[in-house]
C-alpha cells in the first residue's frame, strides 16, 4: 500500500516520506449525530453513487446486498434484533464474497470471479444504510456506532477465523486491504484483498505438509488503526498459528518482502481523505520500539521460483539518525538509536499493519517462534489504453497471477519455516 507517486516510479519505498505530503482532513467518518438521529454518509460511502461502483455491483450481482440488508433492518423491533441482523448479514456478505471468488454458487454477473471490489462496495452500501436507518425503537449514536463496528468486523472475515483441530495441519493467517486512492481512479482493485478472498479457508499443499489458511481484510482508514482494529482481530489468533503475513499493494512489477517496519505515519490521505504525520499510536507507548522486523524466511522466499513477478528482500528504511534532525535513507536497515520515518514498506497503512502485527507478535513473546511479517504485491494495472472500463483481460490476468504467486509464497514460507524449526 504505497501512495501512487512513489509506487509508479523506480525509486525505493524508503522515499515515501520525502515524496508524499500530509493530507488535510476535509471530512471524516461521519458528522456527529444527535441521539436517536440518523448519521450522514461518510466520504467513502458517498463514492457509491459514481458510475463505476454501480457497474461493479451490478455486474457481480452484489447490487442486491444493501437493499436486502435495509429490508432486514426494518423488520428489527429492538436493538438486540438489530444486532442479530447485522451479525448475520455481515457474515453472509463475507461468505458470499469468498464463495464467489472461489467458484462456489452463481457468479451473479459477467464480472470475473477473482474480483475483490464487489465486497468493498457492497459493504459500503450496507454501512450507509445502517447510518441512515431510523428504527421504531430508540437508537442513540453510541449504539449505532456499535452496530457499524459489528458490521465492519463480520463483513471483513475478522470474526470468522477458525482453524480445525488435529495434528499435521499447519495454520496460516493472511490479511489484505480494501481498495484505496479511489479519488485518483474509482475503478481500482486491491490485489491483497483478492488474495484474502481467494485463500480464505483453503488448504495449501507444501513441502512440509498441508497448511490451512484463514484470512481477513482491513480498511484503509487511519482512525480504525488508531482504535486498535488490527490488534483486536489478530491477538486471539497469533498464539495458535504457525505463520502469518500481512499483505498489501506496493510497487509496479515486483513483490517485496519487507524486512523492517517503522513506528511512523507519514500522513498520506486515507479512504476518508484524512491523515497527519505522527508516531504510530499504540498501547503502552513507553515501551514502543521505533522498529520491528520480519521473521518470515525472506531468503527462501526470494530464492524460490514462485511466479512471473521478481521477489525482493527489501531492507531499505528512512530514519533520523541518533543525534540527527533530518531524515536519511538507509538501504541496509536502521542504525542504532535512530528514529523511524519510513519502514521498508513506507509510512502508509501497509507499514502500519506490518508494524502493529509484528509488535503484537513480540509483545506476546513469539518473536523467536512465530514467523511473520509483510509482503507487498505488485500494483494491479489495467491493460494499456484502458482509462474508463472497470475491467479488461490484462487486468484480470494480472490479478490472477498475483494471487497465484502469493499462494506459492505462502507455501514456500511454511516449508522454509518448518525446516528452520528442525
Amino acid at each position: 500500500m504505497i501512495p501512487p507517486r512513489v509506487r509508479t516510479g523506480v525509486l525505493g519505498l524508503a522515499l515515501l516520506t520525502a515524496l508524499s505530503s500530509p493530507a488535510t482532513a476535509t471530512a471524516t467518518a461521519a458528522a456527529p449525530a444527535a441521539p436517536g438521529s440518523a448519521a450522514p454518509p461518510t466520504v467513502e460511502e458517498l463514492r457509491l453513487d459514481e458510475a463505476a461502483p454501480q457497474e461493479i455491483l451490478r455486474r457481480s450481482g452484489f447490487d442486491t446486498v444493501a437493499p436486502a440488508f435495509a429490508r432486514a433492518l426494518d423488520r428489527a423491533r429492538s436493538y438486540a434484533e438489530a444486532r442479530r441482523v447485522v451479525e448475520r448479514e455481515g457474515s453472509a456478505l463475507w461468505r458470499r464474497a469468498v464463495d464467489r471468488v472461489q467458484g462456489r454458487g452463481p457468479a451473479g454477473g459477467d464480472l470475473s470471479r477473482d474480483d475483490d471490489r464487489p465486497l468493498y462496495w457492497a459493504r459500503l452500501g450496507m454501512t450507509r444504510e445502517l447510518r441512515g436507518w431510523e428504527p421504531r425503537f430508540g437508537l442513540d449514536a453510541e449504539r449505532r456506532a456499535r452496530l457499524v463496528d459489528t458490521l465492519e468486523q463480520t463483513s471483513r472475515g475478522q470474526t470468522a477465523i477458525r482453524y480445525p483441530h488435529g495434528k499435521g495441519l499447519k495454520r496460516v493467517l493472511v490479511t489484505g486491504f480494501d481498495p484505496f486512492t479511489l479519488d485518483r481512479d474509482i475503478r481500482i482493485s486491491n490485489p491483497s484483498g483478492a488474495v484474502a478472498l481467494a485463500l480464505d479457508g483453503t488448504v495449501i499443499e507444501t513441502a512440509s505438509g498441508p497448511a490451512r489458511v484463514e484470512t481477513a481484510v482491513f480498511p484503509v482508514r487511519w482512525r480504525d488503526f488508531t482504535d486498535g482494529t488490527v490488534e483486536r482481530a489478530l491477538r486471539p489468533h497469533l498464539p495458535e498459528v504457525d505463520l502469518f503475513t500481512t499483505v498489501s499493494q506496493g510497487r509496479v512489477g515486483r513483490i517485496d518482502v519487507e524486512r523492517t517496519n517503522g513506528a511512523w505515519r507519514g500522513g498520506f490521505g486515507d479512504n476518508e481523505n484524512t491523515g497527519r504525520p505522527e508516531i504510530v499510536p499504540v498501547s503502552d507507548p513507553a515501551s514502543q520500539p521505533q522498529w520491528t522486523s520480519t521473521t518470515l524466511p525472506y531468503a527462501a522466499i526470494v530464492a524460490a521460483e514462485t511466479g512471473r513477478f521478481p521477489v525482493y528482500d527489501n531492507t531499505a528504511v528512512t530514519e533520523i539518525p541518533a543525534g540527527g534532525t533530518e531524515p536519511v535513507e538507509r538501504p541496509d536497515g536502521p542504525t542504532p538509536g535512530s528514529t523511524a520515518r519510513a519502514g521498508g514498506g513506507g509510512d502508509y497503512l501497509s507499514n502500519e499493519i506490518a508494524y502493529r502485527a509484528t509488535l503484537l507478535r513480540d509483545r506476546l513473546g513469539l518473536h523467536g517462534t512465530l514467523p511473520g511479517g509483510h509482503v507487498h504485491t505488485p500494483v494491479l494495472e489495467f491493460g494499456a489504453g484502458n482509462t474508463t472500463e472497470v475491467t479488461d483481460p490484462q487486468f484480470v490476468r494480472n490479478r490472477l497471477d498475483i494471487v497465484a504467486q502469493m499462494r506459492a509464497i505462502v507455501a514456500v514460507a511454511v516449508s522454509a519455516s518448518e525446516r528452520a524449526r528442525g
